[in-house]
Order: C-alpha cells, then sequence, then structure tokens
C-alpha cells in the first residue's frame, strides 16, 4: 500500500500548532487538578461552533472562529468564578459545565438532518482533511499564546490563565476535534510526570509529536479514523515514557 506522506504533512503541522500550547498547558492543568477543564472548554467552544452554523454563518470563516472564542471565554469567565466561589468542588462544577454544553449540542442539532455527523466532526475531528490555508491564523494565535505563556507565566492570575486556556482550545478545536484536543494536553502530561522536572517539557513534546505523526501514517495506511487512532498512539507512548521514569525513592 503506498503512503503519500505530501498529503499528512498539513494535518501533521496543525497537530503541531495545537501541541506547541496544550503541552505546557497540560502540566499547568495537572498542577491545579482541573483535568477536565479541557474537555468542559472544548466543548463549550464546540458549543458556539453549532450556534454559528444554525445561524448560516460560513464554515471556517472568521465568525465562526468568533462564536467558538466568545463561547469558550464566557465558560472560562464562569469557571473563574466558580473557582472563586466553592475551589473545593471546582472539579465537579467542570464536570458539570462540560456536559450542559454537550447535551446543548445535541438539543441544539436534533431537528438537523446532518446534526449527528456534524457532532462527530466536532468530537472527533477531521484532521486529516486540514490544508495549509486553514493553519494561518491558528499559527499567529499559536505564537501570541505562547509569547503570553513563556513570558507572563508567574503574572497569570486565575483568570489569566482560564481565558488563555479558552484561547488555546478555540483555536485547537475546529482543527482536530475535542477528543484530540483532550488528550493533547492531558496524555503527555501524564507520561511524564514522574521523570525529572528539567526533562518533563521536551519529553512531553516527543510524546505529542511521536504520536500525531504514528497515528497519521497508521491511519493514512490501513484507512482509520485519524483522530481516534492519534489517541491511541499518545496513550502508547505516553505509557513508555512512564514505564521508563527513574523509579520513585522508598519503592
Amino acid at each position: 500500500m503506498t503512503l503519500d506522506l505530501a498529503i499528512l504533512l498539513a494535518p501533521f503541522v496543525a497537530g503541531l500548532l495545537v501541541l506547541a500550547t496544550h503541552v505546557p498547558l497540560g502540566a499547568q492543568v495537572l498542577k491545579r487538578g482541573i483535568v477536565f477543564i479541557d474537555l468542559a472548554i472544548a466543548q463549550i467552544a464546540a458549543l458556539g461552533v453549532i450556534v454559528a452554523g444554525l445561524l448560516d454563518v460560513a464554515p471556517g470563516g472568521w465568525q465562526v472562529q468568533l462564536a467558538a472564542a466568545a463561547a469558550a471565554v464566557a465558560g472560562a469567565l464562569l469557571l473563574t468564578w466558580t473557582e472563586r466561589r466553592w475551589p473545593e468542588v471546582q472539579e465537579a462544577q467542570i464536570g458539570v459545565l462540560f456536559v450542559l454544553a454537550a447535551t446543548a449540542g445535541i438539543l441544539l442539532l436534533a431537528k438537523n438532518p446532518h446534526g449527528g455527523e456534524h457532532l462527530r466532526d466536532l468530537l472527533a475531528g477531521q484532521i486529516l482533511w486540514v490544508g495549509f490555508g486553514q493553519l494561518w491564523v491558528p499559527a499567529i494565535l499559536t505564537a501570541l499564546i505562547l509569547a503570553l505563556w513563556f513570558g507572563w507565566r508567574e503574572r497569570l492570575q486565575r483568570l489569566g490563565f482560564y481565558l488563555l486556556f479558552a484561547l488555546a482550545v478555540t483555536v485547537s478545536v475546529q482543527l482536530v476535534g475535542v477528543y484530540l484536543v483532550f488528550a493533547s494536553l492531558i496524555v503527555p502530561a501524564l507520561g511524564v510526570r514522574q521523570h525529572a522536572e528539567r526533562h518533563r517539557l521536551p519529553l512531553a513534546y516527543a510524546i505529542g509529536i511521536g504520536g500525531y505523526a504514528l497515528g497519521l501514517v497508521l491511519s493514512s495506511v490501513f484507512d482509520l479514523p485519524s483522530g481516534a487512532l492519534i489517541v491511541w498512539c499518545l496513550a502508547v507512548l505516553a505509557v513508555i515514557a512512564h514505564a521508563l521514569s527513574p523509579p520513585r525513592s522508598g519503592r
């Protein structure tokens, strides 16, 4: 079976853009103990995309990006408020918000004849069909997010973190889907958590890059859904990285 690597180049670059922001943010999410925030914000951004579609906004246009960003920012502001008021149950509140956003999307698309397909695309993504023309705006926003994160990370308060996180998710959810957004954030961070701190970020990036590359190649060779296969490749590489981590003292 022939493999045309040129076809996979744009999807791979899209994956690199997602990983660029999600790998460093993932470590912070684990540290804060709010693992499901990515799923919640991604699902809220997807809800913004659904609403834009119901308003007959052209797919892929800046209006859709604006709708997704507005929804994600609204979710970030709400989570900032709930963490301030009830910090002891923030993870539960994030879960509830995710369920509400997910079921709202189902209700809004209930009478749409293509609703099931649209929901599947938002969840599993269509990364294999991403073209370079779709990557210019995400590339610019990714550079901005990275500059803010690495330049101002120590000064970011709760609200700043949530807003930056919402922007990162908005950029990525339409490129790769909700599932891959969550996997890109959490799986590499989990795989490297027992390594020395100075090694964690480069190792997490290596897991992410390897997972996307391997998943795209295998999905093309075996004609399997790219997003789902990339998630599994990320998980396998993360398990290997965890297995190779130095033993904890006292084991």
